[in-house]
């Protein structure tokens, strides 16, 4: 096979000067560099990994685990230890620990688990006396809703998973890990099928986002039968054939007319659930699910590597923690084996490099829709606010970079005609390669 490496230094912008020498015969002109708006190609994994470090010393930062000077509350930071955001930031940080080998992430969330499944003795206590408690810890001792105990949930059974013998106060983890489950196994309201289902904004509701809230939960506690269960009905019920997308909401309708609008971040709960089913038992429906949903979503991505607000409405905003969402799966996909890489990793680093242009130089993630209830108009979805503090945006970017950096590790990746290819063989150079034969 015999290979041509072309270098090509100071191309100059053609134009209608005379007197040039750069045109069509005498430049290749495909090479002059295009204006992309964010970095463009294969990221090196230590500039990855600077990223995520960067929302890492942010959130250690702002985040304490302690209590107040009251020692009745938890003390405030930026961001709440107790929410579902922040059950996805924790598997996060545990899945940036394994992959890069910097310990500081599980420590980071292993201290703040410890630190919630300590306290909740303290706190059940005190509501056995008629106390008032603090909200924050009225979502650990007495759960409400799938949004109060079904990401935590996830994150603490991966936890004892891994190193169960390491988590030094383990009785505590399984009481909480415990309380955790039996709300989503037996107390969430379901509806007349047995599908999670929620009373607002109108009885029966169902929800994208509860399949992420619910179903790995079940897989993860050994009851995959029913976490396969629900997977089918939600399939079932939000999946729209046409468009390889899920419709964010379903309500019991006489008509039978169910309103379809594709938010990002639910779609992004969505493929997130089937990659989280898929690591624990690689399911042939999932798998097609996933593969067909995956396909859905790349034909919408823009440009600029980033999806919108409303998927198939391009005159809503782009959005970062569905990008962010999305760029994780694909990668732990292509990672894992799940899809071959040279069809998918261009779109996947470009969805990363739009992630990572989000992440400023004080270590927040810009550019994500804050808390999102449920509509059946598009205006609600495309006017929601966006803020640094939508805690919705941390979990996915740390994750998603914790991916891309094992992808850039592990596969051969190089920029072909200044495009980004997978080679199962090293070429061996580490110019671009602009031809191949």
């Amino acid at each position: 096979m015999k290979k041509w490496i072309v270098a090509l230094v100071g191309i100059m912008p053609v134009t209608a000067n005379a007197q040039t020498t750069e045109n069509d015969a005498t430049t290749p002109l495909h090479l002059l560099k295009p204006a992309y708006k964010f970095d463009y190609g294969v990221p090196k994994k230590e500039a990855v990994k600077a990223s995520i470090d960067r929302v890492f010393d942010y959130l250690n930062r702002t985040t304490p685990a302690e209590l107040d000077e009251t020692g009745k509350a938890l003390r405030r930071g930026d961001f709440r230890l107790t929410s579902y955001e922040w059950g996805v930031t924790y598997s996060a940080m545990l899945s940036a620990a394994q992959i890069t080998g910097d310990s500081r992430y599980a420590d980071y969330a292993m201290d703040r688990m410890s630190f919630l499944a300590e306290q909740a003795p303290r706190f059940i206590k005190m509501k056995e006396k008629g106390e008032k408690i603090d909200p924050l810890m009225e979502q650990v001792v007495s759960p409400d809703a799938l949004d109060d105990c079904g990401a935590i949930c996830c994150a603490m059974l991966k936890a004892k998973a891994a190193n169960a013998k390491g988590i030094k106060n383990l009785r505590l983890w399984d009481e909480q890990t415990a309380r955790y489950y039996d709300f989503i196994a037996n107390k969430e309201h379901r509806y007349t099928d047995g599908q999670f289902a929620r009373l607002r904004p109108v009885k029966n509701t169902v929800w994208l986002d509860d399949m992420f809230m619910g179903i790995p939960a079940l897989a993860l506690n050994g009851n995959m039968e029913e976490a396969l269960r629900q997977f089918r009905l939600f399939h079932d019920k939000m999946w729209v054939e046409d468009k390889a997308l899920y419709r964010h909401g379903w309500t019991p309708t006489e008509s039978g007319y169910h309103p379809s609008f594709f938010w990002g971040r639910a779609n992004g709960w969505a493929l997130l659930t089937a990659c989280e089913l898929l690591d624990v038992s690689e399911d042939a429906y999932v798998m097609e699910c996933f593969k067909q949903h995956l396909n859905g979503l790349l034909a919408l991505q823009s440009a600029d590597g980033a999806w919108h607000q409303l998927l198939d409405r391009n005159d809503t905003y782009l959005e970062t923690s569905c990008t962010a969402i999305y760029a994780y799966c694909l990668a732990h996909a292509i990672n894992k084996g799940w899809i071959e890489p040279e069809p998918y990793v261009g779109q996947t680093l470009l969805a990363w490099h739009y992630v990572a242009a989000h992440i400023n130089g004080g270590g927040q993630v810009e550019g994500t829709c804050v808390g999102t209830g449920l509509a059946f108009d598009p205006a609600f979805y495309a006017y929601r606010p966006v803020s640094n503090y939508a805690a919705h945006g941390y979990g996915p970017v740390i994750w998603a970079g914790s991916e891309i950096y094992r992808l850039v590790e592990t596969l051969c990746l190089k920029t072909n005609d200044s495009a980004v290819h997978y080679y199962p063989e090293d070429p061996q150079t580490d110019e671009p390669i602009f031809y191949v034969k």
